[in-house]
């Protein structure tokens, strides 16, 4: 039986769910978050599906320690591989949340017709995932889907807001298929981070999805849907990663707007 007290668990390949994480914070100021990032395998956008699921069973096992009574997915490229697996095995222990499909239920919103591009990772992209969803969905929009696998690293690596993202950002947005679009869609949590460079590339003209804030409402609405919602003492926020790296533990400080205590937890010894 799940309990309200419980805390949230949120899980990504690195820093990008720390969009997420942040998002979640800002609309659930009194629910204690676990934060794991997989640090040592990021980025999963490159990594094959089985080797996604089998970090995201790692994950989940010490997220179901830790009494999440939620795991929230905060990585497009495990939402698309792993989803469904770690709904099965995490079963009745805890609720689930992937990034997709609360992004799928915004593009409901939109005008017949839009265009709309997705950025994501080789990953995401090749998993056809939001265009299925779309499909699913019947929705009456135009998805134009590119990867751009260059950018997640990027930022993992501190480079945004430089010459050298802004050269990448044009050179992936310059593409062809994504003339024309009114809405494009951040298919991964990193790219919340680039969000002003892209819009500026736009010149403000394309309505940029940032998943982040649309996740952390979809996460509310389950939860009190569920009658979930913690009215208890609000506890510390914890964070794992499986490598220590130095751009996580400055990023953790930047979002949360104070030094975090990382714990290492090795998925493999």
């Amino acid at each position: 039986m799940l309990s309200a007290n419980q805390p949230v668990g949120i899980f990504d390949s690195g820093i990008g769910g720390l969009t997420v994480a942040s998002a979640v914070k800002r609309a659930l100021p009194g629910e204690q978050i676990i934060y794991f990032g997989d640090t040592a395998h990021l980025p999963y956008g490159d990594k094959s599906t089985a080797s996604i699921q089998a970090y995201s069973i790692k994950i989940s096992d010490l997220l179901l320690k830790q009494r999440c009574k939620i795991i929230l997915i905060a990585c497009n490229s495990a939402s698309a591989a792993a989803y469904e697996l770690v709904k099965a095995y995490v079963g009745s222990k805890a609720l689930v949340l992937n990034v997709i499909d609360p992004v799928i239920e915004f593009l409901a919103t939109e005008k017949p017709g839009t265009k709309v591009g997705l950025i994501g990772t080789r990953r995401t992209i090749s998993s056809n995932i939001y265009k299925k969803r779309v499909d699913e969905n019947n929705l009456p929009i135009e998805l134009e889907s590119l990867a751009t696998p260059l950018l997640a690293p990027m930022i993992e690596d501190g480079f945004f807001n430089n010459n050298i993202s802004k050269a990448l950002i044009i050179e992936y947005l310059s593409s062809p298929k994504l003339d024309g679009i009114k809405s494009l869609i951040l298919g991964c949590t990193h790219y919340p981070l680039i969000k002003n460079e892209i819009n500026d590339f736009f010149e403000g003209k394309v309505n940029i999805i940032d998943s982040s804030d649309i996740v952390a409402k979809a996460l509310k609405d389950l939860l009190t849907h569920k009658s979930l919602l913690n009215n208890g003492p609000k506890l510390t926020d914890k964070f794992f990663v499986s490598d220590f790296t130095r751009s996580f533990a400055e990023s953790t400080k930047i979002f949360f707007q104070e030094k975090v205590n990382l714990e290492h937890y090795p998925l493999w010894e």
